[in-house]
């Protein structure tokens, strides 16, 4: 296996930025243009939109939420095993979804299999391409994560013409049969370094041959043996200074295990456990402590909670309005993957310039996005919606910004956390918008209020932050700072520490 420092910032790492790519485009294409296959779900079960709307919601939604747990899988299993089980999970949920009586089944099968499937997925490409550079690790996490975009734009008009051809049912089977890559993806990431799981096993395995050393010799080999002989002497000797080199953990480990036996060692294993989560849900709290933080927690939150929603309504909402042959030559889903792929990379690059606040800049685009979406409801033309659908689509892109300002707010050494945060938050506004979205048209019948809802929500979002986020706040925090430096006592010292 090559060195670390060999491997990085080129070499196989290209290999890997390439099937990690390939990975999110077969896993993330069918979710990402959900809403192709929204439209056909409420013809085909016939129930109202707000319900069948969860289907979308969850799929894209489930994965950010659990990804703390998925970071974990790779943590201790690996990039190569976890994408392995991923590709198992969406491609049988996908297939498992064409025989789907209801849509609760279809909840369950599409929403949340295939979506811890992408979840996981998520995780073990972008660890392992975050392994193989280091440099360069901007540019490659760019490329990996354009092909999300890339597949919900090839996803878009494969699966219209798939359920012309072959039907829902078949769309669903050929898509499923076609996510099986995935596997085959994974045969290329090839580990820099053993994960946590194996290097347990063989520290187990190392421990359990010392053990074997350590033993002592049956009785019948010691009577042959002579007691006035110097070998037996050395022997005894050199074992003994073994027994005494063991470490005192092992053994007061061993003592436990015969005195108090089964339940003993796992009272032991709980107190382990309840200390390391107890000190990761203090450094949790220590970083929602910062009111930067927390004002980007609430902004990712509202807007994942109104930016989602065009995703899965566009295409309803044209064929609401009486536009289902123009629809069916360009899909709007089509359009918002293209354009989001464009305003990743070029967003990406804007806010690698010195002068340009990465918080403000994101600022700027919850506020455009917002705009938009309250403009949905006055254009009645498909050229209008073509129009806002790429502006939406760009300015949704900012999804690869939150890494670079999660560093600037919490620091390199606090990212992974602050980042499951953030996917949370993420994640539970994604669940929660398309269904309130399609209950206020199950109410009011139309898709006004529930698009002025969503504009709305990322306005206010765009509001918090800014205001949030003043300068003014900073210069606050320096004057309760500086009287700390004039303190000469040191209990003055210690109380104002406490």
């Amino acid at each position: 296996m090559a060195s670390s420092a060999k491997a990085l910032d080129g070499g196989w790492g290209w290999v890997i930025v390439v099937v990690s790519f390939m990975a999110q485009l077969l896993a993330y294409g069918s979710p990402q243009s959900v809403g192709v296959l929204y439209p056909e779900w409420l013809q085909a079960f016939q129930k109202g939109k707000g319900m069948t709307a969860w289907v979308g919601s969850l799929v894209a939604g489930v994965g950010l939420v659990a990804s703390p747990i998925c970071s974990a899988c790779v943590d201790n299993f690996g990039a190569r095993p976890v994408t392995i089980f991923s590709g198992v999970m969406v491609a049988g949920g996908m297939m498992l979804s064409a025989f789907a009586p209801n849509v609760e089944f279809l909840i369950f099968s599409y929403g949340i299999v295939v979506g811890l499937g992408c979840g996981l997925v998520y995780a073990a490409t972008l660890t392992i391409t975050c392994q193989y550079f280091d440099k360069r690790r901007g540019l490659a996490l760019g490329i990996v994560t354009t092909g999300t975009s890339v597949g919900a734009f090839i996803y878009a008009t494969a699966q219209m013409e798939l359920i012309m051809l072959y039907g829902l049912d078949g769309c669903l089977l050929m898509v499923g049969a076609l996510a099986l890559n995935i596997m085959a993806c994974a045969g290329f990431m090839r580990p820099l370094n053993m994960p946590g799981y194996y290097l347990k096993q063989k520290a187990a395995l190392e421990r359990s041959n010392e053990e074997q050393l350590f033993e002592k010799p049956p009785a019948e080999e010691q009577l042959k043996i002579a007691p006035g002989s110097t070998t037996n002497q050395e022997k005894t000797l050199t074992v003994k200074e073994l027994l005494i080199s063991i470490d005192a953990k092992d053994l007061s480990i061993q003592t436990e295990k015969k005195n108090k036996g089964f339940l003993g060692s796992c009272s032991k294993i709980i107190k382990k456990k309840h200390r390391a989560y107890s000190k990761y849900m203090n450094s949790m709290s220590e970083i929602m402590q910062d009111q930067a933080m927390v004002a980007f927690c609430i902004a990712i939150f509202m807007f994942s909670l109104g930016s989602f929603s065009p995703v899965l309504f566009m295409e309803d909402v044209a064929q609401s309005g009486g536009l289902i042959e123009e629809v069916a030559v360009i899909p709007l889903v089509s359009i918002l993957a293209i354009t989001s792929c464009i305003g990743k990379l070029l967003l990406g690059i804007l806010v690698d310039i010195r002068w340009i606040n990465g918080i403000y800049l994101y600022g700027f685009t919850m506020v455009v996005v917002g705009a938009s979406l309250l403009l949905i409801p006055v254009i009645k033309s498909y050229v209008g919606l073509q129009i806002l659908t790429s502006i939406l689509g760009f300015f949704t892109g900012n999804w690869s910004l939150t890494s670079y300002i999660t560093t600037k707010i919490v620091g390199l050494e606090r990212l992974t956390q602050a980042h499951g945060i953030l996917m949370f938050f993420g994640g539970f506004g994604i669940m929660l918008g398309p269904p309130v979205v399609g209950w206020f048209f199950d109410w009011t019948q139309s898709y006004d209020l529930a698009f002025y809802f969503s504009g709305g929500s990322v306005l206010l979002g765009a509001t918090v932050l800014f205001l949030l986020t003043l300068p003014c706040w900073n210069k606050k925090e320096n004057k309760k700072d500086r009287p700390d430096v004039h303190y000469t006592s040191n209990c003055d010292k210690v109380a104002s520490v406490a």
